[in-house]
């Protein structure tokens, strides 16, 4: 694929304040809205006509993302993008369920009346993003949901470690999304969580938010459990 053809999502704007940040986030989306799937070479010299940048940034953003847990490097073929089994992805969400559970609880326990509206925004974003955008917009407008959530909940100990999983739950969130009728399903769940965020009732924030979580783990591993499953009958 020519540079010119490329999808203008992951094009980095030479202005970006931070370039390797923005490269970065570039080849993660990629990876997270299927660009590149699970098991495939990540050529750096592809990747450079992607996102318009030198190898040297290009492998500065592939050592961050290795970091990350997305991508593996592979002697004499260079990086991959990891493949979650399904067993990883339960323990994921079994951490999720809990700490995001958390979170929720401590939003509605302590968030300001403006944190509370801008969680409202955020979700009135996710919901346009959902009927109107692409795959991109849609995971974009999730994350920052979960952005204001973290910020309201104001417990700088559950956001870092929360954001140490980000990039794997991410993928996660991302291969949820994608099953038929999760959208939908999603959006429910978090409306139902916001009601019980702006009553102000951590028991049931934390029960809403922990169900949202449970719900997505039984779509994404079961997804994953039939990906390995059709390669293991190749």
């Amino acid at each position: 694929m020519k540079a010119a053809e490329l999808p203008a999502d992951f094009k980095v704007p030479r202005a970006a304040s931070v370039l390797r940040h923005s490269v970065t986030e570039s080849i993660r989306n990629a990876i997270l809205v299927g660009r590149f799937q699970p098991g495939e070479r990540l050529p750096e010299r592809e990747l450079c006509e992607m996102t318009g940048v030198s190898r040297t940034l290009v492998r500065e953003a592939l050592r961050q993302l290795e970091s990350e847990g997305l991508i593996h490097v592979i002697p004499h073929r260079g990086p991959v993008v990891d493949r979650l089994l399904p067993e990883q992805a339960e323990g994921i969400y079994q951490v999720r369920e809990e700490l995001e559970g958390l979170a929720c609880q401590l939003f509605a326990e302590r968030a300001t009346d403006e944190q509370l509206k801008s969680l409202q925004s955020a979700f009135q974003a996710l919901k346009r993003a959902f009927a109107q955008g692409g795959s991109l917009e849609q995971l974009s407008a999730k994350n920052y949901f979960y952005q204001q959530l973290l910020d309201g909940a104001g417990n700088e100990a559950l956001t870092t470690t929360l954001r140490l999983l980000n990039s794997r739950v991410m993928l996660l969130r991302s291969t949820s999304m994608q099953a038929p009728g999760r959208a939908k399903k999603s959006l429910a769940e978090l409306g139902e969580l916001l009601e019980a965020l702006a009553a102000r009732d951590g028991r049931a924030a934390r029960k809403a938010g922990s169900l949202h979580v449970r719900n997505a783990a039984r779509v994404a591993i079961k997804v994953l459990r039939e990906t390995q499953a059709a390669m293991a009958a190749e």
